[in-house]
């Protein structure tokens, strides 16, 4: 039994009885031979520490809280209801269980501060500490934001310190029950029926709606890191959701772009590769690269790419690959860079064109009503393709999917997150 309440009377009664080995009621005695287990969290080991008898019988066997946000998740599903799902906007139910778990880590992390050099550069996307980025690790995440130079250090030997780390975390913090307690009252305060619970709920319940020996317990400013992520997060899912990638298109600009640079500007060529005749000119060459580097390089990266792109495509592309390896121009390496560069800058500026537009945002809650159809084709064609890909790819409803994609568009989180 669980020693709480009444089983606390209970267990001082049952223990007297196993002890003495003898059952007495009323006139009759009963002799007893039995094993009793009773169970409890270390908190309340002092309803029984208080009877000396008790103390040489007590087995200490340490059990962690949890660490990993899908079971601390599923906790609160299991008890209050699958589905709770439908009355939060998606990642926030995770990132409830994200601030719980922030309690129980340790705020200090040798295998990450050997691993992480400068942790500020993340700031837009993770605390300080790097709790956010340790989380995701004991997932089996590697977050998407982190650099390739950190990507490539991340070694197994580091895993695995960081993974050992987490084995001796878990014994401080808010305990399962008080989680359970606090979720309870979240939910019954933000879980109607006529709103989806937010990131602003979240926010606002930690700092001013729950007991402030929980509020201490979470690490200084974890909150608003979290929020950062998130904000980036479904910022990356709407992304996703609107990007259509026009693969031959974008393979012809780079199969154009490798030859060209190759050749004098103001002439004319015929490309080896497509057949195609290119003008090899300035506006030509900077179309693809704002593209590759972005529009607002400035002309020395410019110019030093340019000449990088062309030494490697005549040291290595072209006199190995191609006519030694015998390779076709889109399995070469340089072709390959270029091509994660191209449609990794296309993603990011997939939403340009709608931010500044009023009726893309209205067509956005319009849609589902008769209103909807009065939207230029165009508009109602990509406004249906984001949500319909924030539905399938993600998890979304069509109302939340509404909702985040208004959100994304207010808070002006493309300009946030800019690089």
């Amino acid at each position: 039994m669980d020693v709480k309440d009444c089983n606390e009377k209970r267990l001082k009664a049952l223990h007297n009885i196993i002890s003495e080995g003898v059952h007495r009621v009323d006139n009759i005695e009963e002799g007893v031979k039995s094993l009793f287990i009773a169970v409890m969290n270390p908190e309340d080991q002092e309803a029984v520490l208080a009877k000396g008898s008790f103390i040489d019988r007590i087995e200490f066997i340490e059990i962690p809280y949890v660490m990993e946000v899908p079971v601390e998740a599923e906790i609160y599903r299991k008890i209050f209801g699958k589905n709770i799902d439908a009355n939060f906007l998606p990642r926030v139910l995770d990132n409830f269980a994200r601030v719980i778990i922030s309690t129980r880590v340790y705020p200090e992390s040798k295998a990450i501060q050997e691993w992480i050099k400068d942790p500020g550069k993340y700031k837009k996307y993770c605390d300080e500490k790097c709790l956010l980025l340790k989380m995701s690790i004991y997932e089996g995440i590697i977050p998407t934001w982190l650099s390739d130079e950190d990507r490539q250090n991340f070694n197994a030997r580091r895993r695995r310190n960081i993974i050992n780390e987490g084995d001796q975390e878990g014994k401080s913090g808010i305990t399962g029950r008080d989680s359970i307690k606090i979720f309870s009252n979240f939910f019954s305060q933000y879980g109607t029926k006529n709103r989806l619970i937010t990131m602003a709920d979240l926010g606002f319940f930690f700092r001013k709606k729950i007991d402030k020996i929980y509020q201490n317990q979470i690490p200084e400013k974890f909150i608003e890191s979290l929020l950062r992520l998130y904000n980036y997060t479904v910022l990356q899912e709407v992304k996703e959701a609107l990007y259509y990638y026009n693969h031959d298109r974008v393979s012809r600009d780079i199969q154009h772009y490798l030859f060209a640079i190759n050749f004098e500007q103001g002439i004319t060529v015929k490309c080896s590769f497509t057949g195609e005749e290119i003008e090899v000119t300035e506006h030509f060459l900077k179309s693809i690269e704002n593209f590759l580097l972005g529009a607002e390089v400035d002309e020395n990266r410019r110019t030093a790419f340019r000449k990088e792109t062309q030494e490697e495509y005549a040291s290595q592309t072209l006199t190995k690959e191609i006519r030694i390896d015998n390779l076709p121009i889109t399995s070469a390496t340089l072709y390959q860079k270029l091509l994660k560069m191209y449609t990794w800058s296309l993603k990011e500026m997939v939403l340009e064109p709608f931010l500044d537009n009023e009726n893309f945002r209205n067509a956005i809650k319009a849609y589902g009503t008769e209103e909807f159809k009065t939207y230029d084709k165009k508009i109602q064609n990509d406004v249906a393709f984001l949500l319909a890909n924030l539905e399938k790819k993600f998890g979304y409803t069509e109302r939340s999917a509404k909702e985040v994609c208004i959100y994304v568009i207010d808070h002006n989180l493309a300009k946030n997150f800019k690089k």
